[in-house]
């Protein structure tokens, strides 16, 4: 029997009926059709399947709900199912934390946070007779007297003290970050408390281990993959903290998760990123999303930015709060003014602006022609720098006391380094410092680069600059590629920590770094009379024994400490200034500290030319750089009269070469006039000790000289005692120490400025294209 024809019809079109199919002898043709009849029934099949198909979807799902369906299934999950409505109705309406509580909590935790923090920076202190001192004093002198203090102060402080409350809104802006950016309240308040809880543990621990707070540059040890390691740094006593920190961040973690779960309010803006235009509400929620999250990160990151740079509204703003950076001490600036601000602080320093022109093209043309000039002097040279021991000696506070206006003596406190300045290359060094700012000057000397070519809101290199180098360049690197890692040795007769010193020489390349708090310690420590510091002769001694150690030569870091502020009657019993020091219209008080720091000034010129002496005897070739820093603040005086700004901001120093140098320096001084030594910065030392030593140079060292003689000294003066202000200004002198104003700088000097801030930016800011040359190798 033939199938329907209704069924023929419906197959006849389908081509792989119709390729397969056979003609039935008898049987009918099939019609042929038209093309729009065709696409009708075609239209009509897919309406008939999509109608079909949504019907059968639709029955399903109906079964699948129903109760006949549950009861198909199993008969008690019917039963189930109609006792968890109710509790899933409730569910549906369980009530959403108000935005009140969800302030009260950030305040709550934020104020939390800023206590653990600022709690790791202190410790119990000890006393040698306990029972001498009243319990008042011991409970305002412990860590929580000192917190407490810290705390309150913003109300019982004449001054505007709100450190406490600038830290409180600072950590403030991060916990808003995390609400906005994760947009889950109670998932953001965990990952606060847990980074938080970290930060402050860490703090804490590394404040007794190194006497030094967390830093941003503290960040790489983790991110170069050392994360795995920190565990070994925590000490046993240390470990009940830890313990007691994780455990507490458990149950707090577990806590947020379930108020996050029964928080009827999921998100704390209504968000949804599917679908995000499909009605007004929701587009309305997105943007104020966006918007929230983008305008808190905004905020943290301009605060972040500007924190650090003096007239911005950050740096102002937390001025006027009580903020006063101490950029000498991280330690002392995170107790003070708080961990996070301290952090934040040195988070973003602004180094210097983009030179213009600059680029690796630039970068090694410039190279290329230095590199030219230095084979042209190194053909006059015969001798290398490596072929001798020099040792670079910043004498703390050191200078001619009679030079400065107002002073008047009867007896020369440094007769012997006057001596000594006069039959070797010796000259008055232009010092950005005045009363403090002993690190930057040592920066420069020890890099050959300017303070006064970086922005003018960097105040410390070695605080705001070197933490976030990874190989910065130092003179002591030509000594370690000839002699390896012994190639370099520091001393510094006081804590390691000061200006991040410890951290700062080992990316120098020093091999060892000896203070007080070294392991070893440094070996010699004897003081003069009462004056706290360790005196020059035991720091020199420490020298001396470095240098019978070592049978190659070497480079050798000394900073001195002997007469390191403040002066107070250290020498009383034996100080023949009362005497000698007849200045008028002196105070007493400034009478007093001028006349121990005459002392000690005496006590240096006697112990250095004995050091001298020592070198003298030596069949070694040696070279000493000696220069003091700065001058110290007790000058009140003659402070006071702005007159004497660049008197105050000039000290002495001299290259000298001991007579085993032989044609290596000994007896050497080079012509004032010529070779323009009567002034210099403290920038251009090696420069000059190389022409003094008749040593062969790198390109980087031609580039200084060829600066230097055009420039004998560029600085940015520190109007301010202690070293660090934001009241500067960049000062030029020729070698009769005259001021050019930069409006007098020749089209030569200007040009010698502008490669100078290109290799400059190149060696702190910039792509590092410098180090891909032999711009630093002496050939």
């Amino acid at each position: 029997m033939g199938e329907p024809q209704n069924q023929d019809k419906g197959m006849e079109d389908d081509p792989m009926t119709r390729s397969g199919e056979t003609e039935r002898p008898g049987s009918p043709k099939p019609e042929r059709r038209n093309v729009p009849a065709m696409l009708d029934s075609v239209n009509f099949r897919q309406r008939a399947h999509t109608t079909t198909t949504d019907a059968v979807a639709t029955s399903i799902a109906a079964i699948k709900t129903s109760d006949a369906f549950a009861a198909i299934i199993h008969p008690p999950v019917k039963l189930l199912f109609a006792a968890l409505k109710p509790l899933r109705e409730l569910w549906r309406k369980r009530p959403k934390c108000p935005y009140t509580l969800y302030v009260l909590v950030m305040a709550l935790m934020t104020a939390a946070a800023t206590i653990f923090i600022q709690w790791g920076m202190y410790s119990e202190p000890s006393y040698d007779d306990p029972n001498a001192v009243d319990d008042t004093t011991k409970a305002l002198n412990s860590v929580n007297g000192q917190l407490t203090r810290f705390v309150a102060q913003m109300w019982l402080s004449s001054d505007t003290k709100l450190n406490w409350l600038l830290n409180f809104l600072a950590l403030g802006m991060i916990y808003l970050v995390l609400v906005f950016v994760l947009n889950r309240f109670w998932v953001a308040t965990a990952v606060f408390a847990i980074v938080m809880s970290v930060y402050a543990v860490a703090n804490s621990i590394k404040m007794d281990l190194r006497n030094e707070p967390v830093l941003p540059s503290d960040l790489s040890f983790i991110s170069s993959g050392n994360g795995g390691e920190i565990g070994s740094f925590i000490p046993k006593d240390s470990q009940p903290l830890v313990d007691g920190t994780i455990t507490m961040l458990v149950w707090l973690t577990v806590i947020c998760l379930i108020l996050q779960f029964v928080d009827g309010r999921r998100c704390v803006i209504p968000f949804h990123w599917w679908r995000p235009f499909r009605n007004v509400q929701t587009v309305v929620g997105n943007l104020t999303r966006i918007i929230a999250a983008g305008a808190s990160l905004a905020l943290l990151c301009s605060f972040t930015w500007t924190l650090s740079i003096p007239g911005t509204w950050g740096y102002e703003w937390a001025k006027s709060w009580g903020d006063s950076p101490q950029l000498w001490s991280a330690a002392g600036d995170a107790t003070n003014n708080g961990p996070v601000i301290n952090f934040l602080r040195l988070t973003h320093p602004k180094i210097m602006d983009k030179p213009e022109g600059y680029s690796q093209e630039t970068m090694e043309a410039l190279a290329r022609k230095y590199s030219k000039q230095a084979q042209s002097t190194n053909k006059t040279r015969t001798s290398n720098l490596t072929d001798s021991t020099v040792i670079m000696v910043l004498s703390e506070t050191f200078s001619d006391p009679t030079r400065v206006p107002g002073i008047a003596l009867t007896e020369d406190p440094m007769p012997n380094i006057r001596a000594v300045k006069d039959s070797t290359t010796s000259g008055l060094m232009l010092s950005p410092g005045y009363g403090g700012g002993t690190a930057n000057i040592e920066y420069q000397t020890l890099t050959g680069l300017d303070l006064a070519l970086f922005d003018a809101s960097m105040q410390s290199m070695y605080q705001e600059l070197v933490p976030h180098q990874k190989s910065p360049y130092s003179f002591n690197q030509i000594w370690n590629a000839r002699y390896g890692r012994t190639g370099s040795t520091a001393f510094h007769p006081y804590y390691k920590n000061m200006y991040l010193r410890d951290s700062n020489y080992k990316k120098f390349g020093f091999d060892k770094f000896y203070t007080l708090d070294s392991k070893p310690a440094i070996t010699h420590q004897d003081k003069v009379g009462n004056n706290p510091y360790v005196s020059d002769a035991a720091s020199y001694q420490n020298v001396i024994d470095q240098l019978n150690k070592e049978q190659h030569p070497q480079f050798v870091q000394l900073v001195t400490m002997q007469n390191h502020m403040p002066h107070s009657g250290w020498y009383d019993d034996d100080n023949q200034f009362w005497d000698a020091n007849i200045s008028e219209n002196l105070s007493d008080g400034e009478r007093y500290t001028v006349n121990t720091y005459l002392k000690g000034v005496n006590i240096t010129d006697q112990t250095t030319v004995d050091f001298l002496n020592q070198l003298n005897t030596m069949d070694k070739p040696v070279t000493v750089i000696f220069y003091g820093d700065h001058l110290p603040s007790d000058y009140t005086t003659a402070a006071a009269d702005k007159h004497n700004a660049l008197t105050l901001h000039e000290t002495d120093y001299f290259i000298w070469s001991n007579q085993a140098s032989g044609a290596a320096g000994s007896g050497v001084k080079l012509d004032p006039i010529a070779a323009n030594t009567n002034y210099t910065s403290p920038n251009y030392f090696m420069a000059m000790a190389s022409e003094h030593m008749n040593a062969r140079v790198s390109s980087y060292l031609q580039f200084l000289s060829a600066v230097r003689t055009d420039l004998p000294a560029v600085e940015r003066l520190v109007l301010g005692e202690g070293g660090f202000t934001e009241d500067t200004s960049t000062t030029y002198l020729d070698n009769n120490g005259n001021v050019i104003r930069r409006k007098q700088l020749s089209k030569e000097q200007k040009q010698l400025l502008k490669e100078y801030r290109l290799v400059q930016y190149d060696m702190t800011a910039g792509k590092g294209y410098l180090a891909k040359t032999d711009f630093f190798a002496v050939k």
